[in-house]
Parts: structure tokens; sequence; C-alpha cells
């Protein structure tokens, strides 16, 4: 996550959940859509209704207002003004206001209704005014001054002039479309939420058992269920898992063999050296048997791996201390460092130990010397080992774990190593569910940390 750019930081993770944001984004977005068409399409209608009430309603007040007395007009006028209609007498305007193409067709229509004798007088209509651009006196009482207003300015007789101002009452929120808008995305994040768990769950089951397989377990079959793409996925992974359990099944299978016809001809020469009469031709060739030897057990070692001895719990801290206790009783430089609490872990304690065992053998041949402890870690403890040697290259960490890979440069070819050991090592604790890693001291040396998985304690 952290190598996403800043405005992908925040996207979600997991396939529900960025399911559900984006059927949930594209309701918000279609609705919104569909809202902003109709509520222009109403807002057109209702500009076209409006100004039809407006003006039959100045037409209606103004012929009123030409046919009765002048003195009476002030009671009539207020009559019928209202919180959004003012009706006012005002004198005639000193100039008209520049008017739109609607505007200037509203004025012909109004110059219909008036006597020929008036109908030279300017007449003004305003669809868009600003409430601040008009008189108080003209504008209805308590009328909202942000909003709209039209304005239209008729001559009732030669020297005054009707000012009808209607205030636009303010718009309501569409309380319908956010309901109908909420509701589409909760049945459709529900439907996300549903399509996208029945495809996450086979796809964690298939998870699940691909990591089982990479730290060296037997997964059992995935499920193969599903929509047909993720079905077909298990089916293939199942395959692939049988096959691959087969191979090493074979492979285990012919290692075996092979170890056990190795074994027969290499004692078979150890007999026959002993009727050697040369020493030194004696001894050499039983330098050689026993590198041979050494050689075929741990080629065998490496490939089982993980197999053969069956799990059982203890107590990592004092099965790695009894070993060290046996190295130093040997006279080997190794110091341990005491673990104060249990570290209960599931394992197979004969490759633990020679797993560990390889690792500190390691650290005395190439390193001078050993400390090993053990550390407590999020979800298992790890088994620190440093030495005082001369480390390993950063480039060549992840090569010694190959087979037969020796490192010339910075390892002493005089001890005798097949370059299995750290193979072996890497094995064992894969097999467990762990891993190993390699490091240098800042001081000096090399720092080597294998991680096993803990359980409960018993």
């Amino acid at each position: 996550m952290r190598f996403l750019p800043a405005k992908l930081r925040f996207w979600p993770r997991t396939l529900v959940v960025q399911l559900i944001a984006v059927t949930a984004a594209a309701v918000v977005l279609s609705n919104l859509s569909v809202a902003y068409w109709f509520e222009n399409a109403n807002e057109r209608q209702n500009e076209a209704s409006l100004i039809e009430r407006v003006l039959d309603r100045a037409t209606t007040v103004l012929t009123t207002l030409r046919a009765i007395p002048p003195e009476s007009r002030p009671v009539v006028m207020k009559t019928l003004s209202s919180r959004i209609w003012q009706f006012t007498e005002i004198p005639r305007p000193a100039r008209t206001l520049p008017m739109t193409e609607t505007e200037l067709q509203l004025v012909k229509r109004l110059k219909a209704v008036l006597p020929a004798a008036a109908q030279q007088a300017p007449i003004t209509v305003q669809l868009h005014e600003k409430p601040s651009a008009i008189a108080d006196e003209q504008l209805p009482v308590g009328s909202d001054r942000n909003s709209e207003a039209v304005r239209i300015i008729v001559p009732l007789d030669k020297a005054t002039f009707l000012s009808a101002v209607n205030v636009r009452l303010p718009e309501d929120w569409p309380v319908e479309i956010v309901v109908a808008t909420v509701i589409a995305i909760l049945v459709a994040s529900a439907g996300a939420a549903l399509l996208a768990r029945r495809v996450v769950r086979p796809l964690s089951e298939l998870t699940r058992a691909a990591s089982v397989v990479a730290h060296g377990g037997n997964a059992p079959p995935v499920e193969e269920k599903g929509p047909d793409d993720v079905r077909n996925a298990a089916i293939a992974f199942n395959r692939m898992t049988e096959k691959v359990t087969k191979t090493l099944d074979s492979q285990r299978h012919l290692l075996s063999a092979v170890g056990h016809d190795l074994r027969t001809p290499i004692t078979a020469m150890r007999i026959n050296l002993e009727f050697v009469e040369d020493a030194e031709l004696r001894d050499r060739l039983q330098a050689n048997l026993d590198e041979l030897q050494a050689l075929t057990e741990q080629v065998l070692s490496a490939a089982r791996g993980a197999g053969g001895e069956s799990k059982r719990s203890v107590d990592l801290s004092a099965l790695v201390e009894s070993l060290v206790a046996d190295l130093d009783d040997m006279g080997e430089p190794v110091t341990w460092q005491t673990h104060n609490s249990p570290a209960p872990v599931s394992c197979r304690p004969n490759e633990i130990r020679r797993a560990v065992r390889n690792l500190v053998e390691n650290a005395v041949a190439y390193g001078t010397r050993a400390d090993v402890q053990i550390n407590d870690s999020a979800g298992g403890y790890e088994i620190v080992i440093e030495d005082e040697g001369p480390g390993i290259p950063e480039d060549d960490r992840q090569r010694v774990f190959e087979p037969f890979v020796r490192l010339e440069s910075s390892r002493n070819t005089s001890t005798g190593g097949t370059g299995l050991g750290l193979t072996l090592v890497k094995a064992i604790a894969e097999g467990h569910g762990g891993s190993i890693a390699l490091e240098n001291r800042e001081q000096g040396g090399l720092r080597v940390r294998m991680t096993l998985p803990r359980i409960a304690a018993a």
C-alpha cells in the first residue's frame, strides 16, 4: 500500500469493499445525472408557468386599478399584495431598463391590453431582478432578499405607473430524490456485497490452500464452486496440487531408493578398505568415503525437507538450550542467553535441532563463535544466531540457500562443507510455516534469524 500514489492510498484493498464502493458511486452518479436532467426540465417548465402567472396577475391588477378611482387604488393594491406580491403606485420612471428578447416579447403582450393612448408609454419587464436593486417600499414585506424577483412596470394613467413585484419562493430541497438515492445505494450495495461474497469466499479458500502448499504443507482440495472463472481456477489449482504432490512423493521415493543403493556400495568399500595395506592410501580412501557418505546423507535430508517425523508441542527455549549445552560440553565456543518464559511451538523436534545445529556450527566454523538467543516476535519466536565472521554480501544472501552454493570469497573452503546446510535449514523452517533471514551486523559478523510460529501454551 505504501507504494501507491497518494491519491490511491485510501482506496480499499478488499474485493468486497471495492465492489460496494464502485457500485455505490455508480448509483450516486446515475441518480445525480437523472436528477439534474429532470430538474432542468422541471425548472424550464416552472419558469414558463411562473411567467404566465405573473403576467396574468399583473394584467388583472392593472385592469382593475385603471377601472377604479385613483383614491381607491392604495386600498386595492394593499389588499392584493401578499408575502410574495407587492403592488405599488410609483411616478413615471426616468428611464427604461435594458431588457432581453424574452422580456421584450412580454412587453408587447402587455401593450396589447392597454388603451391606445397608453401604448406609447415606457413599459419595463425584468424576469431576474435582484431584490437589492428594488426600493424597500416596492418589495413584499418579509420577502427573501437573496432570491430573484420578477418586476413589471406599466402605466396606470398619464402621471403614475404600477410597480408589480413578485419575489420567487426558495426552492424546496429535493427530499424525494435524496431518499430514492439512499435506498438505491443500499439495495445496490447489498447486491454487490452478496455477489462479491460469492466470488471472494472460494478465492479466500484458494488463497489459504496456496499458502499451505507454499509453506510445504499438504492442503486439502479446494471446493470447486462459485462463478465459472473462480471454479475453473479452483479446478486448475486442485489438479496442480495433486500433480505436485505426486511429483514430490515420487522424488522422495526415488531419493530414498538411491540413498539405500548408495549406502550398500559405501559399506562394501569400507570393508574392502580393511585389506588395503598401504596406510596412507587407506586413510585417503577412508576420507573420501566419509565425505561421500556425508554428502549422501545431506542430500537425502535436504530432499526430504519436512517429511517423516510427526509434529508435537515442545518448548523451543528448552530444545535450543539443551542443544547449546551439548555443544558447549564438546568445547565449542557457543553462548546462550536465557529466555525467561516458555516458547511453545508445534514442530518436528529432531528437524529443528538439526537446523539450529547447522546454523550454530556454521557460525563457529566461519565466524569464530556463536551467540544464541530466542526473541519474541509478532505471532512467533525468532532463533537468533550471531557470529564474528566476515558476514555475507547482500547480493549473495539469497543465493546461499541454493543447493551446493558456497561463497568462496567469504567462506573457508577447508572446512569440508557441501553447500547443503543452509538449503536444509530453509527447507525445515518453511516446512514449519516459518522463515529464515540473513543480515550483517554493524559491528561485524553475520546475524541469522530463524522464525517459527507460536502455539497457545498448554
